[in-house]
């Protein structure tokens, strides 16, 4: 029980790079939607010297996440946590997206940040799609801050939501919203919690996205960005790196865009 613990949801390429990044001498704990996936994920990174278990996840599901907790606490301390789970506008209906992408990861700040240990951290994975939703009005923002997990998908304007990529939004607007929200419960334990929203970065999620109706949208991105590129699944990893380190120490409840000047130049 002396053991520290870090908590990767998402066993996807920039939860991958910021575990190898924060997991050195800890125990990691791999979840995913699917086993297999995890399994592979902890494969490669005992390959690699790194100590790990896994355990099947979905994080659209309360059941799943207390789950989540109550393994990730028997092996220890739980010192990270980095959520790195969500489908995209592309992969599921609106339903889905919601439930996946802003409920569980609700859920997933709360319940953590009653365990999270004396001077951990945690960094939710949002996207640069929550930025580039017009702005809400006030009621809607603190709604989407506030209400309780369990009434959140029972606000009328995400009930009136019909579209994939307004939902995706909607969502990682919320992520935000909730790290902001729940930076206070998480001090109480001294612990830091932050959002990073990555823009383009090169994922199987994002490969998806390249290759979906929206692609001409997403290449026309790219080409008019200062960086003139897309990301990496490394350089997400070493933004979260710092943030979860004792030089990120007085960072906490911030939300931080790594997109390459995408939304600046929109």
């Amino acid at each position: 029980m002396n053991k520290q613990v870090v908590v990767l949801v998402g066993a996807g390429s920039i939860g991958m790079a910021i575990a190898r990044r924060v997991s050195a001498g800890k125990h990691l704990v791999v979840a995913d939607y699917s086993r297999e996936k995890a399994m592979r994920a902890a494969e490669t990174l005992e390959n690699a010297g790194f100590e790990c278990s896994t355990i099947e996840c979905d994080l659209g599901s309360k059941e799943d996440i207390l789950k989540l907790v109550e393994y990730a606490t028997s092996k220890g301390e739980v010192t990270n946590v980095v959520n790195a789970a969500g489908v995209s506008p592309s992969q599921a209906p609106v339903e889905e997206i919601l439930r996946v992408d802003l409920y569980g990861t609700s859920v997933l700040l709360e319940e953590f940040g009653k365990v999270i240990a004396e001077g951990g951290s945690g960094v939710i994975i949002s996207s640069q799609s929550g930025h580039r939703l017009p702005a809400l009005p006030q009621e809607q923002n603190e709604a989407l801050a506030t209400t309780p997990v369990d009434k959140l998908l029972e606000l009328p304007f995400l009930k009136a939501i019909d579209d994939t990529l307004k939902a995706y939004q909607y969502s990682k607007r919320c992520n935000v919203l909730r790290v902001m929200y729940e930076a206070t419960r998480w001090g109480k334990r001294g612990a830091t919690i932050n959002s990073i929203s990555p823009g383009i970065i090169i994922t199987p999620l994002a490969n998806d996205e390249l290759h979906g109706p929206r692609k001409e949208g997403y290449l026309k991105m790219i080409e008019g960005m200062p960086a003139r590129r897309a990301g990496t699944p490394d350089e997400v990893g070493d933004l979260a790196e710092f943030l979860m380190s004792s030089r990120g120490r007085f960072i906490t409840g911030s939300d931080f865009l790594i997109d390459g000047g995408c939304t600046a130049s929109y």
